[in-house]
Order: C-alpha cells, then sequence, then structure tokens
C-alpha cells in the first residue's frame, strides 16, 4: 500500500497539518495505519466530510 505523511496529505487536502493530526487521532480516515508516532495515510485515501458544520 502506497501511503502519504500528513504534510503531504495537508498539502493535497488543503487543510492545516493540524487538522490532519486531529482526524487521524478520531480515525476518520479509512485503512489509516500508526508506526509508533507516525500515521502513514493511503495515498488514495479521500478527504473526509468536515463533521464541524452543520
Amino acid at each position: 500500500m502506497d501511503c502519504i505523511l500528513i504534510a503531504e496529505a495537508a498539502d493535497k487536502w488543503g487543510i492545516t497539518r493540524r487538522r490532519v493530526q486531529v482526524l487521524c487521532a478520531q480515525k476518520r480516515i479509512p485503512n489509516l495505519t500508526k508506526f509508533g508516532k507516525a500515521w502513514a495515510i493511503p495515498k488514495n485515501a479521500k478527504k473526509p466530510e468536515d463533521a464541524r458544520k452543520a
């Protein structure tokens, strides 16, 4: 499986690195894997919907 890091996902989705970290911590990204302290996000993962918007 090809993976990208938080910084790459942030650039790809147009959001901050911190927001991607929060999405990872909430496990809102499908097929997410954690290696120690680093998250591996699948390259083909779609940006999750923003649950903060009503």
